[in-house]
């Protein structure tokens, strides 16, 4: 049972970092302003951007830095849309999903299926005592899974301590008030925009970079949608969230552990586990009501010249 245990415990943060990191970043886009459903086509774009840039000689780094430019460049159309020309948010980010998932289909095709080396675990570089479940937890960590939590941290840092994150903020509570004050709506909501496509193009990234070291067509598997709900069970906090991402993420985990020691259980509804987690979680935030750190302003359009 142990052995399960650790076994299942050493996966759980690889499963949990991609997560976090698309939370993080619509955490960002939210407290702004802007409601953002695209997280499910960024994520796409990224995986997609990442596995290509590696295919093609460069190392994890680069892959990493091709994810996060190519998730930019859709969420900058999906800034102008909603920011600048103020269309509709919802019905943008959803055409920000449809457009990552089309174009990953259409320009990662070659790629599907090609298996490339991805960001070495700590067990590739350094030697651990495997016979202890500490040495066998850290060998099977990546330096992107210790440095999501740290990210996470800092954002809740920036957002609550410091004046360009109170700024942010106030364009999501208030922005009339915000606009008195001298802060540029359009500026701080497109930038937090661009931010939430490169943490979700790094989430992307990271999953098959360093988790599947392989690209193939869906392979986000609703991983977005789960990350939108994971926004509001946190409540839009980031420190917050990273215990929601080690829920969802253990409960992701479980199945593959399960598989790998034989377990006779029905993987079709062990594979449904994550998703009615979501469903149950949302439930429960609706029964309780609005929560106290969703953004007033959320999802609204802001015109200046309707300030008094």
């Amino acid at each position: 049972m142990m052995d399960f245990l650790v076994g299942w415990a050493a996966i759980v943060p690889s499963y949990m970092t991609p997560l976090l990191l698309a939370c993080l970043g619509l955490i960002i886009s939210e407290r702004a302003g802007v409601l953002n459903l695209g997280a499910e086509g960024l994520m796409a774009l990224g995986a997609m951007a990442a596995a290509i840039a590696v295919l093609s000689g460069h190392g994890p780094l680069i892959g990493f830095a091709a994810g996060a430019a190519a998730a930019i460049a859709l969420s900058l159309l999906f800034g102008l849309a909603v920011v600048v020309f103020r269309a509709d948010q919802t019905l943008a980010g959803l055409a920000v999903v449809a457009i990552g998932l089309g174009v990953t289909g259409v320009v990662g095709r070659p790629f599907t299926q090609k298996t490339f080396p991805g960001l070495p675990k700590f067990g590739d570089k350094f030697s651990f005592d495997q016979h202890t479940s500490l040495g066998r937890f850290i060998a099977a960590q990546d330096v992107v899974s210790l440095l999501a939590p740290l990210i996470a941290v800092g954002i809740w840092w920036w957002l609550s301590s410091t004046r360009s994150g109170l700024r942010l903020r106030a364009a999501g509570e208030n922005p009339a008030s915000a606009d008195v004050a001298g802060v540029d709506i359009q500026w701080t909501r497109l930038a937090a925009v661009l931010a939430c496509g490169l943490l979700c193009g790094l989430s992307g990234a990271y999953l098959t970079i360093a988790t599947s070291h392989v690209w193939v067509e869906n392979m986000i598997a609703a991983r977005g949608w789960i990350a939108i709900g994971l926004v509001i069970l946190a409540n839009w906090s980031p420190a917050r969230a990273i215990f929601g991402a080690l829920l969802f993420g253990s409960a992701d985990a479980l199945i593959p552990r399960l598989q790998a020691v034989g377990a006779d259980v029905p993987v079709y509804l062990m594979m449904m586990l994550p998703y009615a987690l979501t469903l149950s979680m949302l439930l429960l935030a609706a029964l309780m009501g609005r929560g106290s750190g969703e953004p007033a302003a959320l999802g609204a359009v802001y015109l200046r010249q309707d300030k008094h």
